[in-house]
């Protein structure tokens, strides 16, 4: 109704135009809702818009536009406000139509086809697979899934899409941490590197690998520190004399060890997240990349477009050209390739499948990133419009008023499971999402926990277990659901019923500006207003009055409630219990 309802007064407003200023008779017609409820329903700017143009007050503009307005059955009154403003006020009974339109659509009450089938690609939380996820991986995911679910709600072609880092030496690094503690299960002990992987996951790969195929890969702790350097002197140069020494004692075991790791770990996170709700279409493998080629290819490319030079034996890439701070290193001395020459490579993978837009969701600390990898697209002729980047600030999590720590390396960290075992996946989905991404979060583990209105997911769902409260009782009574389609909504005058029923026809339109600024908490904000509107309305309101009709008509408003609740809350991958 919401969308009907503007299209109806801008054509009305439209048809004002041609009479007013024939000229500008196209001039687009923009309608928004005032914040102050004695502005009206709807408020149009248009009169301002023109000020300049016919050389006129805008005041006096409007008052021509009003009284050329052709008559409507929706319309109560029209008043100008301010230096210019049309505010429309509607009759009771073009707000409450609203009711019908919820209930005959269900669950698809505010679907659009926005998005016209175009093809997306949402590329979200890919952790490096080096540990179980953790609370700041979960507030991605669910940014991600959320963002994912509102731009196919709108009609977008949507593909959600895990990019992971199985190659490099992160995976190295977990991979030695793994034999190191496999070792030490038979006493050969190699003092195990502080820039290791230590959490108690690490020990229980060990022992899989011992129970499956017992001393195989047992090799003298001499010859693991043959030639490392000094921990304390250099702890990165020791580290990296470790993995070289495990992967020459190890020769083609090497590969196993690793393997065996990473499947371990991503089995992992791939469980943890479908059961938070968050699924992949896609699990990319960042090694395909080198084993395609492409990572060298398009180095080459860049070469060859002159975009590179060389320096000390690396291999740069131009990135001030593109607008970045510095340039960057794509292949070292070496000859091996950096991480940032395989996101060029992967970036180039992603335009080549033909997505209209790309969405990257990173945290808040790859911000420096984005100029270099837009300035990459550009240098291989790409249109790098078509990336966008969100970012998504750390969570942190407070129990008991004290931070906790999230390391991966020292094992010190609360995982995304544990989160979602102490206080449900509800609470996690909906909390990570309660504000703007790029907004920092603090987690308060006691509110999202308690059943008072002051935890958000808690009240939303109570409007939602109220109603359905409502609807059995009324149905008891000898009430039928279909019959709610027939019910006579101009029965509804009260205030209240008209706030409530407002608020709902402006769900479509919540949507689809919370997928056009990639804003999920948009839809968040809007069902925390919508219960509070409710739970207003139901406290101050009897809805089972002995008048058959009243009573069906205002069972009808809260059934629209319940489901519109439903709609929104599935866009966040929260659940909506009948009873609580």
């Amino acid at each position: 109704m919401s969308q009907d309802i503007k299209a109806h007064l801008a054509d009305l407003l439209q048809t004002a135009l041609k009479s007013v200023a024939p000229d500008h008779a196209a001039t687009p017609i923009a309608l928004e809702r005032p914040k102050q409820e004695s502005h009206g329903d709807f408020a149009a700017n248009v009169a301002m818009q023109l000020a300049r143009e016919l050389k006129k007050n805008p005041r006096e503009i409007a008052q021509q536009l009003v009284n050329e307005l052709p008559p409507s059955a929706w319309v109560e009154k029209v008043d100008i406000a301010g230096a210019g403003f049309i505010n429309f006020t509607l009759k009771a009974a073009a707000k409450t139509a609203v009711v019908q339109t919820v209930l005959a659509k269900a669950g698809e009450y505010g679907r659009s086809n926005a998005g016209g089938k175009q093809k997306v690609q949402v590329e979200f939380v890919s952790a490096n697979p080096t540990g179980p996820l953790h609370v700041g991986h979960g507030r991605g995911a669910a940014y991600g899934a959320s963002l994912s679910s509102l731009l196919a709600f709108v009609g977008w072609d949507v593909t959600r899409e895990y990019y992971v880092n199985d190659a490099g030496r992160q995976m190295d690094i977990l991979g030695l941490s793994t034999w190191l503690r496999y070792l030490g299960l038979y006493d050969i002990n190699v003092p195990f590197p502080p820039n290791g992987y230590q959490g108690d996951y690490v020990r229980d790969m060990a022992r899989q690998i011992k129970d499956a195929h017992g001393n195989k890969y047992l090799r003298p702790a001499a010859d693991i520190l043959a030639g490392a350097p000094d921990v304390e002197a250099d702890k990165e140069g020791h580290l990296d004399a470790l993995i070289a020494n495990a992967k020459n004692l190890l020769g083609p075991d090497w590969s196993y060890i690793h393997q065996h790791a990473l499947s371990e770990q991503l089995a992992d996170g791939k469980d943890d997240l479908e059961e938070f709700g968050v699924h992949f279409d896609v699990w990319f493998s960042e090694k395909s990349l080198f084993d395609t080629g492409l990572v060298a290819k398009c180095v080459e490319k860049l070469e060859a477009a002159g975009h590179l030079y060389v320096q000390n034996g690396a291999k740069w890439f131009r990135s001030t050209a593109f607008g970045d701070e510095k340039d960057r290193v794509v292949q070292r001395e070496n000859g091996l390739f950096t991480y940032f020459a395989s996101d060029i490579a992967y970036h180039l993978n992603k335009f080549d499948r033909g997505f209209d837009k790309v969405i990257n969701i990173w945290g808040a600390d790859h911000h420096g990133y984005i100029p270099r990898v837009k300035g990459a697209l550009q240098a291989l002729d790409q249109d790098e419009a078509k990336l966008h980047v969100a970012l998504v600030q750390f969570a942190v999590l407070y129990r008991n008023g004290e931070k906790a720590a999230m390391s991966t390396r020292s094992g010190e960290f609360v995982t995304l499971r544990q989160l979602r075992g102490e206080v449900g996946n509800d609470a996690c989905r909906f909390f990570y999402v309660l504000r703007k991404s790029d907004q920092h979060l603090d987690f308060d583990l006691d509110l999202a926990k308690s059943q008072t209105n002051e935890n958000p997911v808690y009240y939303i769902q109570y409007a939602h277990a109220r109603v359905c409260s409502v609807v059995k009782q009324w149905g008891e009574a000898g009430g039928n659901e279909a019959e709610l389609a027939g019910a006579d909504l101009g029965l509804l005058t009260h205030p209240r019923e008209l706030a409530v029923a407002a608020r709902l026809a402006a769900f479509p339109e919540v949507v689809a500006n919370a997928a056009a600024d990639l804003a999920p908490h948009q839809v968040a904000f809007y069902l925390k207003d919508l219960a509070a509107d409710f739970h207003s309305y139901y406290n101050a309101e009897r809805m089972l009055v002995d008048d058959a009709d009243l009573a069906r008509s205002r069972v009808a408003l809260a059934a629209a409630v319940r489901q519109v609740i439903r709609n929104g809350m599935a866009l966040l991958g929260v659940s909506c219990p009948a009873s609580m």
